[in-house]
């Protein structure tokens, strides 16, 4: 998303832009993922209005509580039951309802959320959210992202994944549809994986395969560039 708003703010300085699982904007279903974790952040009584440092204090429930609920957006359906299914880490049914029983996947949950805790400032992610929903990349234009792109000179690489639901292979096809509306130079891959919206992270096959072929595109680039340079 940064990467297209340099695109616009910076024509002259960027000869390509690649934009990987993105959108031009959020959707609603994003923006209410983001109000959902916000909420959690600041129902934790340790949160103290967002002075929590003042009190020596961190609010460290409700930070887990929200990576938690981001940490679900960010993988597929498909993922989460293969990788987990409905396997338990402790109990058995078998015990009776009042067992205490944990299956696998409220375990790593919970780690995931442990872990960010002790990393990661409240009120950064609070603000982080918050700069996410208030992003639209034609807010300035009408709401006319074809008039956004228009400014951009560069040339563009558009990457999706077909189990990302958070930023859904839809939303990179608008973004697409827009660039060749505004006549720019634009390659577009939507990449097969079950990963989710991490998969832009994980090892995949086509995906390094469609990335390396643009960044040797464009090193053949800036050597036939250099290359008149120094002709001249």
């Amino acid at each position: 998303m940064t990467a297209m708003r340099w695109a616009l703010e910076y024509p002259e300085r960027l000869r390509h832009c690649v934009v990987i699982a993105s959108a031009a904007d959020l959707t609603a279903q994003n923006i209410a993922f983001n109000e959902l974790a916000r909420r959690a952040i600041r129902s934790d009584s340790d949160f103290h209005d967002g002075d929590y440092l003042q009190h020596d204090t961190i609010p460290r429930s409700g930070l887990a509580l929200a990576r938690m609920i981001g940490h679900v957006t960010y993988l597929s359906d498909a993922l989460m039951e293969e990788r987990f299914g409905r396997e338990l880490r402790s109990g058995t049914f078998q015990q009776g309802l009042d067992a205490p029983i944990e299956f696998q996947v409220e375990s790593y949950l919970r780690h995931q959320g442990d872990r960010f805790a002790t990393d990661f400032d409240a009120n950064t992610y609070l603000l982080m959210t918050k700069i996410l929903d208030y992003f639209d990349l034609a807010r300035e234009y009408g709401g006319d992202p074809v008039k956004a792109f228009s400014n951009a000179l560069c040339k563009f690489l558009v990457v999706s994944f077909s189990s990302d639901w958070r930023f859904a292979p839809a939303r990179s096809r608008e973004v697409v549809k827009s660039l060749i509306a505004a006549n720019k130079d634009v390659a577009y891959a939507e990449i097969e994986s079950d990963m989710g919206h991490d998969a832009f992270l994980l090892p995949n096959d086509r995906y390094e395969g469609v990335f390396r072929a643009y960044m040797t595109r464009i090193a053949k680039e800036i050597g036939a560039i250099n290359t008149e340079e120094e002709a001249s």
